[in-house]
């Protein structure tokens, strides 16, 4: 099939190199290049990184605009996939391929339709995360869904290990989908089942709650690991928690009150304690945790959430 293909971040070039080698891709559209690392330097998406070394033509839009839609309508294409491009598909482009939009979800819809379905479904304790292929429509993620699956990921995974792992699978699905769809055999069935919603997370979504049991405060930490990082304040300092696992549970300590191992930093919470093993104190770069510890005056009467 002829496509256009819509997607930015890491996440979606799993399925943008697979496609490329079955279908013929017309173009492929990403969000502009944005600043990175401390110099601020300009830096082409993921997605851009990957069509230039597949000989693909780029339109960079930071939204589907009118010139955006025009330079698209050009293209002549049969259908649009979508992969966490980063802006809304509207009329009259949803319209524009013969066939519509496709757009791979990374979550069991109607679970989690959002932008952050991955962190959200980490954070709520969900046992099982999948993706979904869906129709697009108007409607945010409402669409009749093609196809789906579940994918096994390890009880310590953090979102972007989550995320990667899923965009494998991902992959794979759309691939199985454009098939069917181009061999006139696709059929989506509509979304069955209570919607719950995944918005964008803020800075605020990171900070811990030493109040609440170890299992809810280690699943908030992997949804918001690596962005926007786990955090908590000690002695009124704000400290980006990089890596922790949950403690033994023969530690008893109260919520927030902060204890050194050898090769971690316990924090208590309303159950067993998190093991804190690398930390970012404001201002400063990654380092142990302990290592950190060992540097705090009055450390005996500081606490976490303080």
């Amino acid at each position: 099939m002829r496509l256009v293909f819509a997607g930015t971040p890491t996440a979606a070039v799993p399925t943008l190199r697979r496609l490329a080698t079955e279908h013929d891709v017309a173009a492929v559209v990403t969000r502009p290049d944005a600043p990175l690392g401390r110099k601020r330097q300009l830096t082409p998406s993921p997605v851009a990184q990957a069509a230039a070394e597949l000989g693909l033509p780029v339109i960079k839009a930071a939204r589907l605009d009118e010139e955006a839609t025009a330079r698209i309508e050009a293209l002549d294409v049969e259908l649009g996939v979508i992969v966490a491009y980063g802006g809304l598909v509207r009329e009259p482009l949803l319209s524009t391929p013969t066939k519509g939009w496709i757009n791979l979800h990374f979550s069991l819809l109607p679970q989690w339709r959002g932008a952050a379905p991955v962190q959200r479904a980490l954070i709520a304790g969900d046992e099982q995360l999948g993706a979904s292929v869906f129709q697009l429509v108007p409607a945010l993620d409402a669409g009749d869904v093609f196809a789906m699956r579940t994918v096994d990921i390890a009880a310590d995974a953090t979102a972007d290990a989550a995320l990667e792992a899923l965009a494998v699978d991902g992959a794979e699905l759309t691939a199985e989908v454009v098939a069917e769809i181009a061999a006139g055999t696709a059929v989506a069935v509509p979304q069955v089942g209570e919607p719950t919603l995944a918005p964008k997370l803020t800075l605020d979504d990171g900070l811990l709650d030493w109040n609440l049991p170890l299992a809810e405060v280690y699943a908030r930490l992997r949804g918001v690991t690596p962005e926007p990082g786990a955090h908590t304040t000690v002695g009124g300092q704000r400290v980006k928690i990089l890596e922790a696992r949950p403690g033994a549970s023969e530690h008893t300590l109260v919520h927030g009150e902060i204890r050194p191992t050898k090769d971690a930093l316990l924090i208590g919470t309303a159950t067993d304690p998190l093991a804190v093993t690398r930390v970012q104190p404001a201002g400063k770069g990654a380092m142990n945790a302990v290592d950190w510890w060992r540097g705090q005056r009055g450390s005996e009467s500081l606490r976490a959430g303080a």
